[in-house]
């Protein structure tokens, strides 16, 4: 998740000079790790610097893991310090290319809502939602904002309701209506001098909230981490207090399916395995600022490995191979 803290509770310039540090010594992990970085450098205000640092991503030999991602967060990021030609030059491209991963889209449709640009914001959403959730029953958690976004340009265009504000209702649990939430005439509330009238607002504010966390949670909230045979084998080696958390191979695969299997009974929705490997956690620890020894942190690296969308749903479905890789099918293997 991209930080939010203002800049007067964290020295960002030094965070991002730490994220650029630690990304030079786990080059397999530099995206996530200069990304996190640029986002530092924006909240500081050195705009020209994050951009470098998307231009340094978008041109590494290494094939990126989302390079939609990096185009989109650089072309907010240009539009804010008035490189409008090239941002909207980006958003073009972006749009263009179509991404599978609703990120983008968000990023780059309220980039443009940002500036005014409703009718062109509506149509990027549109082509997101239209490209990703046609033919799905239900929308994922990622692409929640996409269709938030959606309705919220729709209500300050005037637009009636469609089906897709349809779904984007269902999927709203606050006790706050988006109607409400997303109502033009709400800004003018913001500027007035009734107490009760900014009381109303900062209630609305606070349930807009929740609802935008909501829709940002990870897809998979509980997810349980994996590690191959070969992976575990150098981690244990590698860092002995961790001995306990994992005395064999065989146990930690049985000890993952009967959490999950536990959870599920709990009626724990969403869950999902994570398959970590020692170059990723130790890189991992390294932003944190943690010991790869310490046991508190296997937790916090399997939450941040599903964020990243790496987590895959359990149980697989019927006739698929099993979690574990060893090639077999799930009810013949785990899930017997």
């Amino acid at each position: 998740m991209r930080p939010d803290t203002p800049a007067e509770n964290v020295d960002h310039t030094a965070e991002a000079a730490r994220l650029e540090r630690t990304a030079g010594l786990y080059p397999e992990d530099a995206e996530a790790l200069l990304l996190q970085a640029a986002a530092h450098l924006e909240l500081s205000g050195d705009r020209p610097a994050a951009t470098a640092l998307y231009d340094r991503l978008l041109s590494s030999s290494d094939g990126l893991e989302n390079p939609h991602l990096v185009r989109a967060l650089k072309a907010s990021n240009l539009w804010e310090y008035d490189h409008e030609a090239e941002a909207r030059a980006i958003i073009d491209g972006v749009r263009a290319s179509a991404p599978r991963d609703p990120a983008p889209w968000v990023i780059v449709a309220e980039s443009l809502e940002a500036h005014d640009e409703l009718e062109t914001a509506h149509d990027t959403f549109t082509e997101g939602v239209t490209l990703l959730l046609t033919d799905v029953a239900e929308p994922p958690y990622s692409t929640h904002p996409l269709l938030y976004g959606r309705h919220r340009v729709r209500r300050m265009l005037g637009l009636p309701h469609d089906d897709w504000d349809i779904v984007a209702d269902t999927l709203h649990t606050s006790s706050v209506s988006l109607d409400e939430l997303h109502d033009p005439k709400r800004v003018w509330s913001l500027g007035s001098s009734n107490p009760a009238e900014l009381e109303a607002e900062i209630f609305r504010l606070r349930a807009e909230l929740g609802a935008y966390r909501e829709a940002l949670s990870r897809p998979f909230p509980v997810a349980v981490l994996h590690w191959p045979a070969g992976e575990l084998a150098e981690l244990v080696s590698a860092y002995p207090s961790l001995s306990a958390e994992y005395p064999s191979h065989e146990e930690h695969l049985s000890t993952i399916e009967a959490s999950l299997r536990e959870l599920a009974s709990s009626g724990t929705p969403n869950l999902g395995i994570v398959t970590g490997t020692v170059p990723s956690y130790e890189a991992f620890a390294a932003s944190e600022g943690a010991s790869p020894g310490d046991v508190a942190l296997l937790p916090q690296y399997a939450t941040t490995l599903a964020a990243r969308g790496r987590a895959v749903a359990w149980p697989p479905q019927r006739g698929a191979g099993c979690w574990c890789g060893v090639g077999r099918v799930y009810g013949e293997c785990h899930g017997v």
